[in-house]
């Protein structure tokens, strides 16, 4: 057992070597007295390729509102312009039931779906690395309280000594005072 790792070996009951990576890590900036927290966020966004910038943006984008209503009124504005060419000149360039409208429909879905897929698996992947990070931080803090909580103990020992010495004298001075008034 190296001194250097004494603390987190003690607070953690098991040795250094033993303990797993992230463990380890946590032990080291308690003993170097470091801290851990950091903004994964800005760590995150300085690490994403252009694709995954796309495919957030993709995603942000397919996932809204905005898209929902400008695709919405797409696909009620060729209906309605097919239907009326249809209707008046008999010569639609997709007539009802509108297959060109349903291959392009089919195509935007296989190429969004895959990069709406991919921006989530990101998402998960940042996620996971979250909550180890969280884990760190969060066992520190707990390794911390239970040093502030063994400092503390140590104190109210450390006064509970005193006091018991200063009531030894007063219990002597009492005794001497009590003497001297019987004599």
């Amino acid at each position: 057992m190296t001194k250097k790792h004494h603390t987190a070996e003690k607070l953690m009951s098991t040795s250094y070597d033993a303990m797993d990576e992230r463990t380890q890590k946590v032990a080291r900036h308690i003993t170097e007295r470091k801290h851990i927290s950091k903004n994964t966020t800005i760590e995150q966004n300085d690490e994403k390729t252009a694709g995954q910038r796309a495919a957030d943006a993709v995603a942000k984008f397919g996932g809204s509102w905005t898209f929902i209503i400008i695709f919405g009124i797409v696909l009620v504005c060729w209906v309605v312009l097919n239907s009326v060419i249809l209707a008046n000149y008999n010569k639609a360039f997709d007539p009802y039931p509108y297959i060109l409208l349903n291959l392009f429909l089919s195509m935007l879905a296989s190429i969004q779906a895959p990069i709406i897929l991919m921006s989530q698996n990101r998402q998960a992947e940042l996620d996971r690395m979250n909550a180890e990070h969280d884990y760190e931080v969060n066992l520190k803090a707990e390794l911390e309280i239970m040093l502030l909580h063994e400092k503390v103990d140590l104190l109210r020992e450390g006064q509970w000594g005193e006091l018991l010495a200063i009531q030894k004298q007063q219990l002597q001075l009492l005794s001497d005072l009590i003497a001297k008034q019987a004599s």
